[in-house]
């Protein structure tokens, strides 16, 4: 599992951060800025990269972020709303105690990316890609992940909640550290996961279900 910065003290290019003011917009390069306790609404940062990069504190709301590029961000503490961010790149990126909720993020690149004590509520990853992602101790609620590509993606601690996998295609995804499957689909993309015994008798209604068995006692 990869290893996630506790504080901002801890990053390697903590010393090098610098604070941000004004606001957000399109295009522009952002190296090793500290966005700390801000909160930008309805503007538009498509195209955008963040490099080394720390958000604290900070409220998005409406934001625009199309093809916006995250390499080593650090977010912790942050409110992310109703954020349009499809297409965009997230490599090395982690995200503590963060809220996302009505984040569309639909054909977006995750490799390499940790959240840890996040709360997801009706986020959009169709189509995404994710590589050696970690959903640590989290909550996902209403979380569509069709037509996504999920190698190697694990959720240890996690609570999954109206969590669509649809025709995801997954490989090594590690499901048996959930403390939760709720998946309205039942077992229809689950395949290439790995799930716990006890899991496997959880979903053994919905696993019936799909195959057409009636399960009735004498």
């Amino acid at each position: 599992m990869p290893s996630a910065y506790e504080q901002i003290s801890d990053l390697p290019y903590g010393h090098l951060l610098r604070p941000h003011a004004g606001p957000l917009r399109k295009d522009e390069r952002y190296d090793t800025v500290h966005f700390d306790g801000g909160s930008y609404q309805d503007q538009a940062a498509n195209g955008a990269s963040f490099l080394e990069c720390a958000f604290t504190g900070v409220e998005l709301g409406g934001v625009k972020l199309r093809q916006a590029r995250f390499n080593e961000v650090w977010v912790q503490g942050s409110r992310w709303v109703a954020v349009a961010a499809p297409e965009s790149e997230w490599q090395d990126a982690q995200l503590l105690g963060t809220v996302l909720a009505g984040v569309s993020a639909y054909g977006s690149a995750l490799r390499r990316v940790v959240l840890r004590h996040c709360k997801l509520e009706s986020v959009n990853l169709r189509g995404a890609l994710l590589r050696d992602v970690v959903f640590e101790d989290c909550l996902l609620r209403d979380i569509d992940f069709g037509d996504a590509k999920l190698t190697e993606v694990s959720f240890p601690g996690s609570t999954l909640d109206e969590v669509r996998f649809g025709t995801a295609q997954l490989r090594q995804v590690d499901l048996r550290g959930a403390v939760r499957l709720g998946l309205p689909d039942g077992p229809q993309g689950l395949r290439g996961a790995v799930i716990s015994t006890t899991q496997l008798f959880e979903l053994a209604p919905q696993f019936a279900h799909a195959l057409g068995i009636t399960v009735q006692d004498r």
